[in-house]
């Protein structure tokens, strides 16, 4: 049984890396991307989706090629085995935390609105994240200094702590502070949210801009209550079958089915690959950045193709043309021209003549400024001024 479930096990596994890298990557290519999604509280969600992130690169391909190259595993006392342990401890730890922590924020913006800003500042946020990694710290390496036992378990492909009976003190400890408290934590807060959200949608409510107040349906609160609940379900079915098991080894000192023990593990992987998707996809805020950075991504992609220069074959044709004329022709085309002789006056005079008769304004202004006509005419015949006078009045045919 245990052989059909090694390749299940890495195709399954495989499949929560690839979709914890990919979410987590996208969550934090939003946050870059869009600075309307920075807020003091930050740092919360960044530390969740790093070690998602880390546990997707690190932890996730050691349990799929464990299952099919590594088949009787590490020895529990090589540094290897041991180093890996540490960083699965540390990183689900921290994970779970942070995102408990990003909650709590979530909880205090809904219920203190007034007083949110003086509860949430840069500073406690960086304290919270100190706090939380100190925590996950100190119980990753308990087991190093001897309180508890890293060791390689061939029916989950990885070194993890020893569910054992000899580990009961710390398996204790860790469930309860470690994992227990902030499952319990996050489903506490978020149906409280979901309770608030519920009496809202009865009562009706106004949300007010600097410009006008509109109306917010109860379908909004409704949609948001879904969401909650989506995230508590997901989380308990992550965790839950997991630590109940751990919990059963360590009582109990038998140990699981191998498919038990497999799928329970799978699922605890899962939760890394679910956490950025559920932010990204479920919170308004969130959805509407992925949507306008992917808009922006299709807007630089057509931009490049537009300026994008022509293939070099386009230019052989004009490069390589062979001309038909003879030498003394290319020379003759080759050769400066010169310059074109400006056309004369009286060409230029004669070339524009009225298309219509003239007013009465054009024939004063006619009058009171001889044509050239009338000049060589005064010239040539000085006697006869009447008749150029008469002829000047009248128009040029």
């Amino acid at each position: 049984m245990q052989e059909a479930v090694k390749p299940l096990f890495a195709a399954l596994m495989l499949l929560s890396g690839l979709a914890s890298v990919s979410g987590n990557l996208l969550l934090l290519l939003v946050l870059l991307l869009n600075k309307d999604l920075r807020s003091e509280t930050l740092g919360l969600t960044l530390s969740c989706s790093l070690s998602d992130l880390a546990l997707g690169l690190c932890a996730v391909p050691f349990g799929a090629h464990n299952s099919l190259l590594r088949p009787d595993g590490f020895p529990s006392e090589g540094a290897l085995c041991q180093g890996s342990g540490f960083l699965f401890l540390l990183l689900q730890t921290s994970s779970l935390h942070s995102l408990t922590w990003a909650t709590v924020d979530k909880f205090t913006q809904i219920r203190l609105a007034l007083s949110y800003r003086r509860l949430w500042t840069a500073r406690r946020t960086q304290a919270v994240l100190v706090l939380v990694w100190s925590f996950c710290l100190l119980s990753a390496a308990l087991p190093l200094l001897g309180f508890g036992s890293y060791s390689y378990s061939d029916r989950r492909f990885i070194c993890c702590p020893g569910f054992t009976p000899d580990n009961k003190a710390f398996n204790a400890l860790w469930m309860a502070a470690g994992v227990l408290a902030p499952v319990l934590t996050m489903c506490f807060l978020y149906g409280c949210i979901v309770y608030i959200a519920r009496k809202q949608a009865r009562r009706g409510t106004f949300m007010c801009n600097e410009q006008h107040c509109f109306y917010v349906p109860a379908n909004s609160y409704f949609r948001s209550s879904m969401v909650m609940v989506a995230t508590s379900v997901c989380l308990l079915v992550c965790w839950l079958p997991f630590s109940s098991l751990c919990l059963y080894e360590t009582l109990s000192g038998r140990r699981a089915a191998a498919l038990t023990s497999a799928l329970c593990t799978w699922l605890l992987f899962s939760g890394s690959a679910l956490n950025p998707w559920i932010t990204c996809l479920t919170h308004s805020r969130y959805r509407l950045a992925v949507r306008r950075s992917f808009l922006r991504f299709l807007q630089v992609c057509r931009c490049y193709r537009k300026s994008r220069p022509q293939s070099p074959a386009l230019h052989l044709d004009t490069a390589n043309h062979i001309s038909s004329k003879t030498p003394a022709e290319a020379e003759a085309a080759a050769a400066p021209q010169p310059p074109k002789s400006p056309p004369s006056q009286t060409s230029s005079s004669a070339s524009i003549q009225p298309t219509q008769p003239p007013s009465s304004s054009s024939s004063s202004s006619s009058s009171s400024s001889p044509s050239p006509e009338q000049l060589m005419s005064s010239e040539t015949e000085p006697d006869n001024r009447s008749a150029s006078s008469s002829s000047s009045s009248s128009p040029h045919v």
